[in-house]
């Protein structure tokens, strides 16, 4: 199945609103992404049409996105976009969603500090902790170093 996906650069609307359900945690906020032009008449910068969209972040990148995002902030999201229509109370509705991906702060715009989650160790069921292997290659010996029978033989 082919799906839209999107990246949409904005500012956060509203406050992330969170809620723990039973398939995982799931937030979701309002994104305000306006388009700029160069008025050439005027010499300035003109802001557009304001799209709004609403961002869903489910497990943990719901749980950081709400840790981490306040209304105001500059955002990059990435993530499927979903266009709905409907019918409510005689009037025709369209909504735009976006089910996302990453979301980052514009970079561009800012500075931002990375703090990673710690996620709880899960360890495979029957299969003790191993530690990690050391990848360096030693450094090149003798051959009589390496094997100390083969130079007694010499």
């Amino acid at each position: 199945m082919n799906e839209t996906v999107i990246c949409a650069v904005g500012n956060v609307a509203t406050r992330p609103v969170f809620r723990e359900l039973a398939s995982g945690a799931s937030a979701r906020f309002r994104l305000a992404v306006t388009s700029r032009y160069w008025d050439r008449e005027k010499n300035v910068w003109t802001d557009g049409h304001t799209n709004f969209f609403t961002v869903w972040a489910n497990r943990q990148l719901a749980t950081n996105v709400t840790a981490s995002i306040n209304v105001g902030d500059p955002v990059v999201v990435q993530g499927r976009l979903k266009v709905r229509s409907e019918v409510r109370e005689g009037q025709s509705w369209t909504s735009a969603d976006i089910d996302a991906l990453a979301i980052g702060h514009d970079l561009a715009r800012g500075t931002s500090a990375f703090r990673r989650t710690h996620r709880p160790e899960t360890a495979a069921v029957g299969v003790p902790g191993q530690p990690e292997p050391s990848w360096e290659t030693p450094p090149a010996e003798p051959d009589a170093q390496r094997r100390p029978e083969a130079a007694a033989l010499t």
